[in-house]
């Protein structure tokens, strides 16, 4: 190797060390600050709890707090926000949180009361949730009132390490109502616990899916192939609709047999299920033939490109709309490979979409 090749793999190691670093630090300093408004909001609220008129002395007691903190430290202490300080203890009590989810939370508790000098608060007892997520991602999710919704969106983003925008576009399309509304008892409380867990074809379906980021109108007249050229242009948002493990693999794909040609609209492969998963896009209301042509090239992968520790091809036929009669009389009692799901190109109001969804089950 030259020396020209050695510098530059060195220079690589240390460029990755570094930004490793970087985000190591700014993870731990976002940890700690949460940590530290839920401690500030704990004391606000025994403090609070001391107060004879507990609601006109709250209030003057924010007022006060925050003159003072903003003199001393600057912005940042406003009334609002120590109002969702004193939330986050509130909402995060030791019930609700998703303390299962690491295993370095006691470590953490310690870095943050080595901060305080406060004997109340080396006295306190240890947390056990670990706050993982930035300040903005809390403030969004104490908004979102039902428990187990507000954890398996917690629990998803910090899996997935989604930004801000991406966490409130996954709540704004109802993806814990989506999964919900499939799911037993079991599965939902599943949901709160683990969040998405991919264990069987069905898992990975959603009805509908969402593609308000293809900037296609809803009564704009379009055709199958500049739906599809859509979705290529923005493949990173429609892989994160699809769900967790999918690659992509091809776009009008060619199968060929007795002297005919055919044509598979999306190509992706699930790496969680270890199976192709076909999709094939239909403008309008799905015809009976269209499940019957999704059976034909889900047969044609499982004989001709399934390899033996793989597992059956998935097909999905996303449509306008769809009648539910014709999916259930079309395919068998046992299908588990073979689905049906409308689409919308536009970001619904959650309690339409919560609506369509429920009328879809």
């Amino acid at each position: 190797m030259s020396e020209n090749l050695q510098n530059k793999a060195l220079f690589s190691q240390v460029v990755e060390l570094l930004q490793n670093a970087r985000q190591q630090v700014l993870r731990t300093v976002n940890s700690t600050m949460v940590y530290t408004y839920f401690e500030i909001g704990r004391m606000i609220v025994e403090e609070e709890q001391n107060g004879k008129d507990r609601a006109e002395y709250g209030k003057q007691l924010l007022k006060g707090l925050s003159e003072q903190l903003i003199n001393e430290f600057g912005k940042g202490f406003s009334v609002d926000n120590l109002q969702n300080m004193r939330k986050l203890y509130l909402t995060y009590s030791i019930s609700e949180t998703v303390s299962s989810f690491s295993k370095e939370v006691n470590q953490k508790y310690e870095t943050v009361s080595s901060i305080f000098k406060n004997e109340s608060i080396k006295e306190m007892s240890k947390p056990t949730l670990n706050f993982i997520l930035t300040w903005s991602h809390y403030i969004f999710l104490m908004s979102i009132e039902e428990v187990k919704e507000r954890k398996f969106y917690e629990i998803e983003a910090i899996k997935y390490r989604w930004s801000l925008r991406e966490l409130k576009r996954q709540y704004n399309s109802a993806l814990y109502t989506r999964l919900a509304l499939s799911r037993d008892t079991a599965g939902i409380l599943k949901l709160s616990e683990k969040g998405q867990i991919i264990e069987k074809p069905k898992d990975i379906i959603k009805d509908p899916y969402i593609l308000e980021f293809l900037g296609l109108p809803e009564l704009h007249r379009y055709s199958e192939s500049e739906l599809e050229e859509e979705i290529i242009n923005k493949l990173e948002h429609f892989l994160l609709e699809l769900g967790h493990g999918f690659t992509f693999v091809a776009r009008q794909n060619r199968i060929t047999f007795d002297d005919k040609h055919f044509r598979i609209d999306l190509v992706f492969y699930n790496r969680i299920l270890k199976c192709f998963v076909l999709i094939d896009l239909k403008i309008g209301e799905l015809k009976h033939q269209d499940l019957g042509q999704m059976q034909m090239y889900v047969n044609y992968y499982d004989r001709e490109m399934r390899l033996e520790d793989e597992n059956k091809t998935i097909g999905i036929v996303l449509c306008q709309n769809k009648s539910d009669l014709v999916v259930e009389y079309t395919l068998p009692d046992n299908n588990e490979q073979i689905f049906a799901s409308k689409y919308k190109t536009i970001l619904p109001s959650r309690e339409d979409l919560i609506q369509l969804i429920s009328e879809s089950k």
